[in-house]
């Protein structure tokens, strides 16, 4: 099985995903590791409490930010692997009834590990860059002796091998489990549907209008995307307005690295996922279309059931920025003199929520023109 450089483009969400991680874990890991070398040196009480709150920064930072985006990694992992056999079906089917095992055909999907093999080491490259620069900013009010940067050649592999070789595994183990359907129903691209009888005894619920009904059978059609929107709107929302407090908290380095990361995999998750919405209703929108619905009537049903999701992910990234900070801030930082008290920013909130709502309905305002531009002929070939 050979994977097509299209299929190879659609993974450089888990590019990002991966570069995003490595890069901030990187960057602390390593500061930690460099850190700890000074604990013999340190003797005085308040260059102490700094030193300690320094080092539980850094694992805070490392646990938090990098196992949430390790545990989205794998679930666009597991996306891109199903989206790929659901588009691939026939070809399967094909080298199955061949005499193709699964776990052989599995196997051919390691590949999948290849992005983020590219992704940590791109990421790793990137804090290398940035460690200088880093190190300087952490200790710029000279509270610690001065220390240089150092290459950590375990935490390198530990960062950049090892989740791509994991990533590969999981991979032909996901695809191996996927695979595990009858060679017909491949050959056929047909998936089989559970159907949920009613129970008796409970009243039937009111019938829907049509596209009510379907805008409701999107949303359920795949949780992934669902939560790959409120993703884009958790990240945009968290760490636009944490980067609002970093100059005051951390400094302009920290906040400006919070505002790229932010934006990158804000605009990477939901492009991902309104694009994967449209092409999979291509269908349903020239149905709708040739039954005489309005364009906005096409973009409502398929894409406005979203909007919701999207601004939830808001407001649990601005609870979670919040909780945090004021963590961050009464917990780890208690004993550190020349840390400012952390409010709520509602400045800062507002300004983040417009910034959000003007983007998002700029995309989707973007894609509903692109639905205007499914042809119903193409589609009807396609089927």
């Amino acid at each position: 099985m050979v994977i097509s450089l299209k299929d190879s483009f659609k993974l450089l969400g888990i590019f990002i995903m991966s570069c995003c991680a490595v890069t901030v874990c990187a960057l602390f890991l390593n500061y930690n590791m460099d850190l700890a070398e000074l604990e013999p040196q340190i003797s005085d009480g308040m260059v102490r409490v700094f030193y300690d709150a320094q080092v539980m920064t850094g694992k805070v930072v490392i646990a938090v930010c990098g196992g949430c985006l390790l545990v989205t990694t794998v679930i666009l992992l597991f996306f891109y692997i199903r989206n790929y056999i659901d588009t691939h079906k026939k070809e399967l089917g094909i080298l199955k009834a061949l005499g193709y095992s699964n776990f052989k055909i599995a196997g051919s999907f390691w590949v999948f590990g290849l992005s983020v093999l590219i992704g940590t080491v791109a990421g790793y490259g990137i804090a290398i860059t940035l460690m200088p620069g880093f190190y300087r900013v952490q200790n710029k009010e000279k509270i610690l002796p001065e220390f240089s940067m150092h290459f950590h050649p375990l935490p390198a592999l530990c960062l950049t091998v090892l989740p791509a070789a994991l990533f590969a595994l999981l991979s032909v183990l996901y695809s191996y489990r996927k695979l595990g359907m009858p060679v017909l129903e491949l050959l056929r691209e047909k998936t089989a549907v559970k159907v949920r009888k009613k129970k008796e005894g409970k009243k039937a619920k009111k019938e829907l209008p049509f596209l009510r009904e379907l805008q409701r059978s999107t949303l359920g059609a795949s949780p992934a995307l669902v939560f790959f929107i409120g993703f884009a709107a958790f990240c945009y929302s968290s760490m636009m307005q944490m980067s609002s407090s970093m100059d005051e908290l951390a400094s302009a380095f920290m906040a400006a690295m919070m505002i790229i990361i932010g934006i990158v995999l804000a605009c990477t998750s939901l492009f991902l996922a309104i694009t994967s919405v449209v092409n999979g209703n291509k269908k349903t929108i020239a149905m709708l279309r040739v039954f005489g619905y309005s364009e906005k009537a096409c973009s409502s049903s398929i894409l406005g059931g979203y909007r919701p999701v999207a601004y939830i992910g808001f407001v649990i990234g601005t609870i979670y920025q919040y909780m945090l900070l004021k963590i961050m801030v009464t917990v780890v930082f208690a004993d550190v003199d020349m840390v400012p008290e952390y409010n709520f920013d509602f400045k800062a909130f507002g300004i983040v929520l417009v910034s959000f709502a003007i983007l998002y309905e700029l995309v989707m305002w973007r894609y509903t023109e692109k639905l205007k531009k499914v042809s119903i002929k193409e589609v009807m070939l396609e089927s």
